[in-house]
C-alpha cells in the first residue's frame, strides 16, 4: 500500500496542475459547510482545512495512504469542530483508490468509509440519522461506482492496444516470411534460367567453334541462335528482378505480368535444347487432365534443370528422353539420358538445382527421385498430384 502506484519524476506538468486544481476545489467545497452555522469560524479553522486536503494532490501518487490520511484527519477534526469535514475530498480519495489499486482494496475502503459515516451521523443527529446515512451513502457508492468504471475501461483500453501491437508485430512477421518465401522462389527460378540459358549458350558456342572451319554459314547461323538465347535469359532475368524493385519500371511490371511458362512451351524448350546439341525425344501418355498452373511450370522447371544437367554433364553423343504420363488424380515426369559423363570437375559452390526440384515437387504433395541409370546416364523420376492447387 505504501508502494507509489507512479513515480513522481515521470509525471507531466499537466497532471501536477490537475491534481493541484481537484485539491482546491475540495478545499473551496468545504468552505460553505464551514460558514453555514456560525459567520465567525474558528481561527485555525480555514489553516486545519488546508492541512487536510493538502494530501490529495498526492492521490494518484499514493491512492491508499491519502484515504487513510483524510479519513483519521476527518474523524479527528470532526471531534474538534463537526463543520471542518472535507466531504469532497474524502469521495475523490475513494474514487482514487477504486480506479487504481485492486477491487478488493476499493471495496475495504468503501466500506471503513461507510461505516465512519453512519457512525458519525448518529452522533451528530441521533435518532434522525438515517436521511444524512443514506445521502452520503449514495455518494460513497457513486464514487466507488465511478472509479471502478474507470478502472474496468482504462483495463480495456490496455488491453486494445496491447492487441493492436501484437497484430501489427505478427503482420510484420508475416510480410517478412512471404518476402523471404518469395525471394526463395525468385532463387529457384533465377537458377532455372540462368543455369539453362548459360548451358545452352556454351554449347551453341562450342558448336559453333566447330562448324565456323568447314561451314562458316552454318557458324554464323549457330551464333545468332546464341544471340538469341541470350536475349531471352536477360528478358527472364529482368522480369524476375523487376519484382525486386520498390519502383519498377513500365517494362519491368509489364514483364512481371507475363505468363509463366507452362507445358505448352515444353516444345519450344525442347528445340532450344537439341539445337544446343542435344537430341531429344518427348512422348506423352494419357489424356491430359486439368492441371493447375503450379504443377505445370514446375514440369517445366523440372525437363529444364535435368536437360540442363544433361548438357553440362552428360558428354558428348549423349542423348534423353522425356515421358508425361497423365493418371488418375496424378502426373508422372520422366527425365532419362544416356549420357557417360564428362571427366571435368564440378564447379565449386554448384548442386543446388536437385535440392530447388524437391522443393518445388514436394510443395505439391508429391515426390521425386534422381539417380544414376543402367549401364550409363541419369534418370530424374517425379510424381506430382494434381488435385493439390494450393503450394501452401
Amino acid at each position: 500500500m505504501l508502494k507509489p502506484s507512479e513515480l513522481p519524476s515521470n509525471r507531466s506538468a499537466a497532471r501536477w496542475g490537475f491534481d493541484v486544481l481537484v485539491a482546491l476545489v475540495a478545499a473551496a467545497t468545504a468552505l460553505p459547510y464551514l460558514f453555514h452555522d456560525n459567520p465567525h469560524p474558528p481561527r485555525a479553522a480555514i489553516p486545519v482545512l488546508v492541512i487536510l486536503v493538502a494530501p490529495l494532490v498526492l492521490r494518484r501518487i499514493f491512492p491508499i495512504p491519502v484515504l487513510a490520511w483524510l479519513l483519521a484527519a476527518s474523524v479527528l477534526s470532526g471531534s474538534w469542530n463537526h463543520h471542518v469535514l472535507p466531504g469532497f475530498a474524502l469521495l475523490v480519495a475513494l474514487y482514487t483508490v477504486a480506479s487504481m489499486q485492486p477491487r478488493r482494496d476499493a471495496v475495504v475502503a468503501a466500506g471503513v468509509l461507510e461505516a465512519v459515516v453512519i457512525i458519525a451521523a448518529v452522533i451528530v443527529n441521533g435518532a434522525g440519522f438515517w436521511y444524512d446515512a443514506i445521502f452520503v451513502s449514495g455518494l460513497v457508492g457513486a464514487a466507488v461506482g465511478l472509479g471502478l468504471y474507470a478502472s474496468t475501461r482504462r483495463a480495456y483500453l490496455a488491453e486494445l492496444r496491447d492487441r493492436a501491437e501484437r497484430l501489427e508485430r505478427e503482420r510484420d512477421q508475416q510480410g517478412e516470411l512471404a518476402a523471404a518465401a518469395e525471394r526463395a522462389r525468385i532463387t529457384r527460378e533465377m537458377h532455372d534460367i540462368v543455369a539453362h540459358h548459360l548451358t545452352v549458350m556454351v554449347a551453341l558456342s562450342d558448336g559453333a567453334i566447330a562448324a565456323t572451319a568447314s561451314s562458316p554459314e552454318r557458324g554464323i547461323e549457330v551464333m545468332r541462335t546464341v544471340s538469341a538465347t541470350g536475349r531471352r535469359a536477360l528478358a527472364d532475368t529482368r522480369r524476375l528482378l523487376g519484382v525486386l524493385r520498390q519502383n519498377p519500371s513500365t517494362d519491368e511490371r509489364q514483364g512481371v505480368l507475363q505468363p509463366v511458362p507452362d507445358l505448352a512451351e515444353l516444345d519450344g524448350l525442347l528445340d532450344r535444347v537439341r539445337a544446343a546439341g542435344l537430341p531429344t525425344t518427348f512422348e506423352v501418355h494419357g489424356v491430359a487432365a486439368e492441371v493447375p498452373a503450379g504443377v505445370q511450370l514446375t514440369v517445366y522447371r523440372l525437363v529444364q534443370e535435368a536437360l540442363t544437367n544433361t548438357l553440362k554433364h552428360g558428354g558428348t553423343d549423349a542423348r534423353a528422353s522425356v515421358r508425361l504420363k497423365y493418371l488418375p488424380h496424378e502426373l508422372r515426369l520422366d527425365i532419362v539420358d544416356d549420357g557417360a559423363g564428362t571427366s571435368a570437375p564440378a564447379p565449386v559452390g554448384v548442386g543446388g538445382g536437385l535440392a530447388g526440384m524437391r522443393e518445388r515437387v514436394h510443395a505439391y504433395g508429391g515426390d521425386i527421385s534422381a539417380g544414376p541409370g543402367r549401364p550409363t546416364g541419369w534418370r530424374v523420376s517425379a510424381r506430382l498430384r494434381l488435385d493439390e492447387t494450393d503450394p501452401t
